[in-house]
């Protein structure tokens, strides 16, 4: 099942507190994931959180532990893979 690109999805996802996710592309995100409207993810490939609904991240480069299996989204969905920031996807 895909990942609908909701405000509600973007609120439980867990993307941002990942250990993968660098902390220089947390804060060079944060404005950008704060004020982006319904319309607007619809219309994304791409986007730098909620990674198992758009394509990989092209900050995250390496493995540092992989919270997926913790996500509300990944559970709602019935995700099975994990690292959708390395692989779009997942892994």
């Amino acid at each position: 099942m895909q990942v609908e690109k909701t405000k509600e999805n973007m609120c439980n996802c867990l993307c941002m507190m990942c250990p993968s996710y660098e902390k220089i592309c947390k804060l060079k995100n944060q404005d950008e994931n704060k004020n982006i409207s319904t319309k607007d993810l619809q219309n994304k490939t791409h986007y730098e959180k909620m990674f198992c609904a758009f394509e990989k991240s092209n900050c995250i480069h390496f493995d540092r532990g992989c919270i997926c299996q913790n996500c509300e989204v990944f559970k709602k969905y019935g995700l099975k893979h994990r690292e959708y920031c390395l692989k779009t996807g997942g892994i």
